[in-house]
């Protein structure tokens, strides 16, 4: 028996949303992770992996996170700056670009539209680009070494170029030529609201491009006050690394010195013929100057 029109499309309906609604529960899983993770001890993690439950709370992470709240706020400060700068300006400049590249009565359109793809497959190398950022452009310990180099990326103009030729006839800018209107005004009144479903696709992946970035922040900032987001975190997670590891040369160097100290009490205490060790004040916490005359020297037993 065939379903009526309307039951049809009310069980079409409620498959779709539930389909739909597990989708997104399941995509909501791996941020979820990460939520609980954060309240998870490291040791746990690093022995059973991430778990949907966190087992025994612990607040470790957000008291190192928080350790100096003005950094964070600043390394804040700085990736959301750069990305809202960064997003808009770069939606601007590679939908200029793309609207330009599929104009027919542009000359050059296709010499130019080469050079852009040739830059995808062949670039001058990293040294070269860094000499190009540092020594001409002068950007080095600037917010523009963190703006400017991502602020291109020719696949979104691809992307624009294409979105642009197959939606927008050639009559509707020419029919604006007609009634006196330039170039600039043609795009800035109806290109840009006609392209808004792709501006608003590569605008997403541009500012996750700009808040993910900490790549030119290493290459070309050593200010903390222009660390961004990532960057802090990662110059962070490296110097707790290097604290944990000194800390545990020390507790080496202190169990040594213990030991040989207990070996030599010993051998003394036991009366043997074999040569006790003293250990000299300084062996066990030595000074900048008695680093050189460190030295353990024998002594008779008994």
């Amino acid at each position: 028996m065939a379903l009526k029109p309307a039951t049809e499309k009310y069980v079409f309906n409620i498959v779709g949303y539930a389909w739909v609604s597990i989708f997104a529960a399941l995509c909501l899983i791996p941020f979820l992770m990460i939520v609980v993770g954060s309240f998870t001890e490291e040791s746990r993690i690093v022995k059973n992996g991430y778990s949907l439950f966190p087992g025994a709370l612990s607040w470790d992470a957000y008291r190192f996170i928080f350790d100096n709240p003005a950094q964070i706020v600043s390394a804040y400060r700085v990736t959301i700056l750069v990305t809202a700068s960064g997003t808009l300006l770069g939606l601007f400049v590679s939908a200029m670009t793309a609207y330009v590249l599929q104009r027919k009565d542009f000359a050059h359109r296709n010499v130019f539209a080469f050079y852009f793809f040739f830059t995808t497959l062949f670039s001058g190398g990293l040294v070269p680009w860094y000499i190009l950022i540092v020594k001409y452009l002068g950007l080095k310990e600037s917010m523009l070494a963190l703006l400017l180099p991502p602020l291109l990326n020719v696949f979104y103009i691809i992307i624009l170029r294409s979105f642009i030729s197959s939606t927008i006839p050639d009559a509707i800018g020419e029919s604006a030529k007609m009634d006196g209107a330039g170039d600039f005004r043609i795009f800035l009144a109806i290109i840009l609201p006609l392209v808004k479903p792709a501006l608003a696709t590569i605008g997403l992946f541009i500012a996750l491009n700009y808040w993910n970035d900490w790549y030119h922040a290493m290459l070309f900032v050593n200010k903390e006050p222009l660390f961004p987001l990532q960057y802090f975190f990662i110059q962070n997670i490296k110097q707790h690394r290097v604290r944990e590891l000194l800390g545990l040369a020390e507790l080496g160097r202190d169990r040594y010195a213990e030991g040989i100290v207990q070996a030599g009490y010993d051998g003394h205490r036991n009366g043997t013929d074999r040569a006790a060790l003293s250990v000299r004040p300084e062996v066990l916490h030595p000074g900048p100057h008695d680093r050189r005359r460190q030295r353990v020297t024998p002594a008779a037993a008994g």
